[in-house]
């Protein structure tokens, strides 16, 4: 394995990817409510970090728990229709 290679034990943190942006900016981003964000939050399936009062992400952080989604685990009224 070459030095540019990385295992899965050694992934890259999200939160250190990218700028970080606030709840709000998440919300527009993912088109999910402030409550599952916060949710999702506490029960450690999205990465973010309170600064102070606020909790911030980021797009990274955002696309690794979208990519994560089983269709299925979503109800049926809330999953994008193509």
């Amino acid at each position: 394995m070459s030095g540019d290679e990385l295992s899965p034990a050694d992934s890259i943190d999200p939160l250190k990817v990218g700028e970080l942006i606030s709840l709000t900016e998440a919300i527009a981003y993912t088109g999910l409510t402030r409550n599952s964000l916060n949710g999702y939050i506490r029960r450690g399936r999205l990465k973010a970090k309170k600064l102070g009062s606020v909790w911030v992400t980021t797009y990274a952080a955002l696309d690794e728990y979208l990519a994560s989604r089983d269709m299925e685990s979503i109800p049926k009224k809330y999953r994008q229709r193509s």
